[in-house]
């Protein structure tokens, strides 16, 4: 293990059920993920219906709905995965009462905004970087994927995205469990080459949304989010992002029909706030 980019992590007491795993969304982009002993926040986004947003160059929307939970019932976590610096990914409420001395893994550029408010553990991470981390017997592999957020000279002025992909893996370096989850991003050529690197994903957490701003399109959206999980080709995929703010455009129910009119039903799990998903894991 490189340890220059390595995090060991407290044991704890839970058992590492490498059986069995579960996302629980929470809303927007944020889900709570249990697996192999680990317990995962993404994207932290506690505000509540009819609070706003600011999203750089005067933008602002409000939120829509409520989350499932309050920043203060969440879990015992080992870590945050962050895609990317905005208020509806990591908002005002998880600057205020996340444990600051929590490992947040995400963009050098939320780094840099991270440490200043006090948040002492980010591991930051550039396109293909692997942050290795160890917790007891069990592995977890979090590697940069490509994401670009909005087209073109547009992703320049906003804020640098990542996907992720999450590898469980066992002490001895098997990996039993492969999650992506794809940030805010568009599909774009770079996205092709995650299926080349990672040919079997068990699990894919899709940003969808729409999201626009000044009429351009900045996360995918229905159309945009099929093309994807054609390229991607996860045994299942979750979408989320979206519904939750004013500015997105495309709601959940037009990602529904696109994917019946592809005949992808069979791979896509939809999740309302507050709602688990539980996957089975072979283990030979």
């Amino acid at each position: 293990m490189d340890t220059a980019r390595s995090l060991v992590l407290p044991a704890g007491n839970e058992t590492s059920d490498l059986k069995t795993g579960s996302i629980f969304f929470v809303g927007t982009a944020t889900v709570i993920l249990r697996y192999a002993g680990f317990t995962i926040l993404t994207d932290p986004n506690f505000l509540h219906r009819g609070d706003h947003v600011h999203l750089g160059h005067g933008l602002r929307s409000v939120r829509q709905t409520d989350p499932a939970i309050a920043i203060e019932e969440l879990p015992p976590l080992d870590l945050v995965v962050l895609s990317h610096m905005h208020e509806d990914h990591f908002d005002r409420i998880a600057e205020q009462k996340l444990d600051k001395a929590l490992p947040i893994v995400t963009t050098p550029h939320a780094t840099a905004k991270l440490q200043p408010k006090g948040f002492s553990a980010t591991h930051p991470l550039n396109t293909w970087e692997t942050l290795n981390i160890a917790k007891g017997d069990s592995r977890l592999c979090i590697t940069s994927m490509p994401g670009r957020h909005g087209p073109g000279i547009i992703a320049a002025a906003l804020p640098p995205v990542m996907g992720s992909m999450l590898e469980f893996r066992t002490a001895t370096g098997k990996t039993t469990f492969r999650l992506y989850i794809t940030g805010d991003t568009l599909v774009y050529d770079q996205i092709k080459q995650i299926p080349q690197r990672y040919p079997e994903i068990d699990l894919a957490l899709l940003h969808l949304g729409g999201t626009k701003a000044f009429g351009i399109l900045l996360t995918m959206d229905a159309k945009q989010g099929v093309k994807a999980l054609k390229i991607i080709a996860p045994r299942t995929a979750i979408p989320i992002h979206f519904n939750d703010y004013a500015i997105f455009k495309s709601p959940l129910e037009d990602f529904q029909k696109e994917v019946k009119a592809a005949g992808l039903e069979s791979q896509v799990r939809y999740l309302s706030h507050g709602e688990t998903y539980t996957f089975e894991v072979p283990i030979s």
